[in-house]
């Protein structure tokens, strides 16, 4: 008799970085219900300790926050784990100066306008997975 034993495909790891403290727990928890396996950290140091650790599918990140930016550890998340896709959030207008900092020096990401709305994110993420499989096949 042939095994049918049926192995689920692991939950893509999402790791949401935010300075404010609810936003990011809140983010974790409704990616969490939503099927992927998050963890929230508070700060962009955080972020970038843990991405040997935890392996994030993708980060979500605050662009202004204190200490390091969301854009450095983005830059840092993208040199460390390549095919960790990057989403960038922010509800402030210094983001245009950081962004086309980041441009200039040949990384791009896609930022969202805080306050983000939770199938918007979905949403992008969705986006990210369905282009990269396209560009795999």
């Amino acid at each position: 008799m042939a095994d049918s034993t049926i192995t689920a495909s692991p939950k893509p790891k999402v790791l949401v970085a935010d300075d404010e403290q609810v936003i990011a727990n809140t983010l974790a928890i409704i990616l969490n219900q939503a099927g992927f396996e998050a963890r929230a950290v508070f700060s962009g140091e955080k972020a970038v300790e843990s991405l040997e650790s935890f392996q994030p599918d993708m980060l979500i990140s605050d662009v202004i926050m204190t200490g390091m930016t969301g854009i450095e550890a983005a830059i840092i998340t993208r040199s460390k784990l390549p095919k960790c896709k990057i989403l960038l959030f922010s509800g402030q207008a210094a983001t245009a100066d950081l962004l086309e900092k980041a441009r200039a020096q040949g990384h791009e990401f896609e930022i969202l306008a805080k306050p983000v709305h939770p199938t918007d994110l979905l949403a992008s993420y969705e986006a990210k997975e369905h282009f990269i499989d396209d560009a795999t096949d």
